[in-house]
């Protein structure tokens, strides 16, 4: 894949905002996107949010493009943070950030920003190819770092390029802020795992189904990555029904993929990719089964996902056999909360099933107690490297491909 400079881009970016990348036109590519709306969420409202440290982490953010994720976590509005500047490298969206973050200082790039030792904690919400060289290039300044799902776009070997990093770095916090795993189902989910109620997970589903209307314009993305790569590319919205569940990984998979049924249409990318669907079905590393899709036809948009175990599943509801409801009432007996905590009083929970906020609160209580985020680069890796193998395997028309298996140690 041919690789185009951040740096070059900006000798471009009145052109750029010329043709149509104002700040009014993002406004409304962000409301247009499924997940955004999905705000519905509950919380454990009998326990009010409590402050840890009064200290506030001087936090960088650089990213505000088609999703404007770089506001939507809340970090501004966090009384532990303080937003220190903002990059992007279009000035229209640069000054649309800071705008948004209520921030003075900005850069035209992220390798400026990483040269600030006032910034602590940089969220990097980039275009997914350079999440990881992103993060790398963070840590390598002494940042702690966030990054926007998935960990990695194609490149497999950054994998362990970051994994690497974060061995060199372990005072350094790196988190994936992956939507699903702050769902109220899987928080519910891993709470409950965790606590030994559902035994061993015999079968788990995870589905990310993301309408697309034949003949319509691919959403927008820099440099045209979304163009470049395979439904399996951008699995972690599916994957983390297992993988966020458990904090385990998957082994090996068989996958197939659906192109259009219009063979005329079926016109491999740049990456030779005809496939607008994947299916893959995993074997775990408990031993059980799991499927994963990635799907782009019509329907209901998904971030979705049940979970079957020995004595129990999940299913938006948890149902038990004799023993799964004598382990769950255990639990919560024991004090198991199946509901998220309440955020700071200023931040919202945002969308993508009210996960947003909590990503951003959750990465700021790390830093501040100096413990692993929600999702750390192990989680991060099994939710990403698998559907790397399940697109090869749907290549090579379903056949099994061993996964790797990663460790901090």
């Amino acid at each position: 894949m041919t690789q185009v400079s951040r740096r070059s881009f900006l000798t471009a970016s009145a052109a750029v905002a010329a043709t149509g990348s104002s700040l009014l036109h993002g406004a409304r590519a962000a409301e247009s996107i499924p997940g955004f709306d999905q705000t519905k969420t509950d919380y454990d409202r009998t326990k009010q949010w409590k402050p840890f440290s009064d200290r506030k982490v001087r936090v960088g953010i650089v990213g505000y493009g088609v999703c404007q994720f770089g506001a939507a976590f809340g970090l501004q509005d966090h009384p532990n943070v303080t937003v220190t500047a903002v990059s992007d490298l279009f000035p229209d969206r640069c000054a649309g950030l800071a705008k948004a973050c209520r921030c003075e200082k900005t850069y035209p790039s992220l390798e400026e920003m990483v040269k600030d030792d006032s910034i602590e904690a940089i969220f990097c919400a980039t275009d997914a190819p350079s999440h990881a060289r992103h993060a790398i290039l963070c840590m390598e300044h002494g940042k702690h770092v966030a990054t926007a799902v998935p960990v990695f776009y194609g490149d497999i070997e950054y994998a362990e390029k970051l994994l690497e990093c974060c061995r060199k770095n372990k005072g350094l916090v790196y988190a994936m802020f992956e939507t699903s795993t702050f769902h109220d189902d899987l928080y519910a989910m891993e709470k409950l795992f965790a606590a030994g109620v559902f035994g061993h997970l015999v079968y788990s589903e995870g589905e990310y189904c993301h309408p697309h209307s034949l003949g319509a314009p691919a959403l927008g993305s820099y440099n045209d990555w979304r163009k470049k790569g395979c439904p399996m590319w951008y699995p972690t919205h599916a994957t983390a029904y297992y993988v966020g569940v458990t904090h385990q990984s998957l082994v090996d998979v068989s996958c197939q993929g659906t192109p259009y049924f219009d063979q005329s249409m079926r016109v491999p990318n740049t990456i030779g990719n005809i496939f607008k669907s994947e299916v893959g079905l995993f074997r775990t590393s408990e031993g059980g089964l799991s499927r994963m899709i990635v799907c782009g036809s019509q329907g209901e948009y998904l971030e979705a996902g049940r979970i079957r175990g020995e004595y129990a599943g999940f299913n938006n509801t948890f149902v038990g056999d004799a023993t799964g409801k004598k382990r769950y009432d255990e639990a919560i007996k024991s004090g198991v909360q199946v509901k998220k905590y309440a955020l700071p009083p200023t931040v919202q929970p945002g969308g993508h099933g009210g996960s947003h906020g909590y990503l951003g609160d959750d990465f700021i209580d790390a830093i501040l107690r100096g413990r692993k985020p929600r999702v750390d680069v192990i989680d991060a890796l099994n939710m990403t490297v698998p559907g790397y193998y399940a697109h090869l395997s749907a290549m090579k028309d379903g056949e099994t491909m061993k996964i790797p298996q990663y460790s901090l140690g």
